[in-house]
């Protein structure tokens, strides 16, 4: 009998079966999805935000920072509190909070209290991050095939939604109406998905990982030389992390400035990468099972260097943007790839594992925007992406020494 055929025990003694694991995926499905929206209606508020507070791109920018900030630290010590109350407890709770934090940003009368509503904002966001994701491993674990991809692909597919419906709102309610109707169509979703999360303990094997249940923070840090490997799974989270900001806050710039495109043309680069990326990761559970994780992941990274690498030394508008589509279909199944492989690597705790996967990626995302504004000053944008093309290179070579990946 397979694990996916298999009935696994609930906490509570009862026994559940297929159903009720095909109920848990569309919970963390759902969970993913809250997750991408609140961020793609943060993106419309931005501009909001530094009107009402008349604050300069500098002040603004130490806003930001404080979310990543709070973001990168909750996601280790949430890490640690989804190995003590399991991943499902975690995302309930992390969700509920995150549910007001653009509504607590919205009554912010000052730059001060902004910042306190940043914080909270980057924390749950990232402590629900981490806590999604290793309950989407616990999921795969329970229904023997992965899932990780297309929950990705909710994540997406809610910033897509929330971005545009958020300009729709701020321009119709203003900003406190915004903020009201985001807390309660998000509020609606996690209430729902609450009743349907599985439970670390539901898919574990008794005899098998319970022994590692309960770790200390400084466990993260005492898993050299043993847990090596985790260590270069967060590597390769980084080095897939970076070219994907990288496309988000230069590809229009891009375009724009050494390509000469038109504002109405300038944003296609974006979009075209966000379209191929939310497809490729509802495609990408499909292939990883036919190919194994190690062959998706290699294969991807190589499509992913092709598409910098046209779109860095390309002089044509037309290749340029086409190249961004091709680094959306490389890059969609990297990261998720290296998530599951960090949930089930060997003698360490799942959310342990994501944890340090996830801040590793976290990192460059919040350090590479002003590292490669200070490059791309003197050398220019099409330097840095044909660039990405040879670190995508390096990356794939790097992960064939990863037996976690060898599936």
């Amino acid at each position: 009998m397979s694990v996916a055929d298999a009935t696994v025990p609930l906490n509570n003694g009862k026994i559940s079966g297929p159903h009720y694991r095909r109920s848990a995926r569309w919970a963390v499905s759902a969970a993913f999805y809250a997750n991408g929206f609140v961020v793609g209606h943060w993106a419309p508020k931005i501009p909001v935000l530094a009107g009402r507070l008349d604050i300069t791109e500098s002040v603004l920018g130490a806003l930001v920072i404080m979310f990543g900030l709070g973001a990168l630290i909750a996601l280790l010590a949430g890490a640690v509190l989804t190995t003590r109350y399991g991943s499902d407890t975690i995302v309930r709770w992390t969700s509920f909070l995150l549910v007001p934090g653009l509504l607590l940003i919205s009554l912010a009368p000052n730059v001060a209290v902004t910042a306190f509503a940043m914080l909270w904002l980057g924390v749950f966001m990232g402590a629900m991050d981490g806590a999604m994701n290793a309950n989407a491993v616990t999921v795969e674990k329970a229904r023997g095939h992965a899932i990780m991809s297309s929950c990705h692909g909710f994540w997406s597919l809610g910033g897509l939604t929330g971005a545009p419906l958020g300009g729709w709102l701020l321009a119709r309610f203003g900003d406190m109406g915004h903020s009201v109707a985001v807390l309660v169509i998000t509020g609606g979703i996690v209430i729902v998905a609450q009743f349907f999360y599985l439970g670390d303990a539901k898919a574990r094997d008794t005899k098998g990982e319970s022994e590692n249940r309960r770790l200390s923070p400084k466990r993260i840090f005492a898993l050299l030389p043993t847990g090596a490997g985790i260590y270069i799974l967060g590597v390769c989270a980084f080095l897939s992390f970076v070219p994907e900001g990288s496309i988000l806050d230069w590809s229009a710039l891009y375009l724009a400035k050494d390509h000469q495109a038109p504002v109405a043309i300038a944003g296609y680069a974006f979009a075209a990468f966000s379209g191929t990326m939310a497809l490729m990761r509802f495609l990408g559970d499909g292939l990883r099972d036919r190919f194994g994780d190690g062959r998706t992941f290699f294969v991807s990274a190589l499509v992913a260097s092709a598409g910098f690498a046209i779109a860095g030394l390309s002089s044509e508008l037309a290749m340029v943007i086409a190249g961004f589509l091709v680094c959306g279909l490389g890059l969609a199944n990297m990261v998720p790839i290296v998530f599951s492989a960090a949930g089930r690597f060997p003698g360490i705790e799942s959310a342990i594992g994501i944890g340090i996967a996830t801040a590793f990626g976290y990192s460059g995302a919040l350090t590479a925007p002003a590292m490669l504004g200070v490059v791309a000053e003197h050398f220019g944008l099409a330097v840095i992406f044909a660039a990405f093309s040879v670190v995508l290179l390096a990356t794939a070579a790097l992960s064939l020494s990863l037996r976690t990946l060898r599936t």
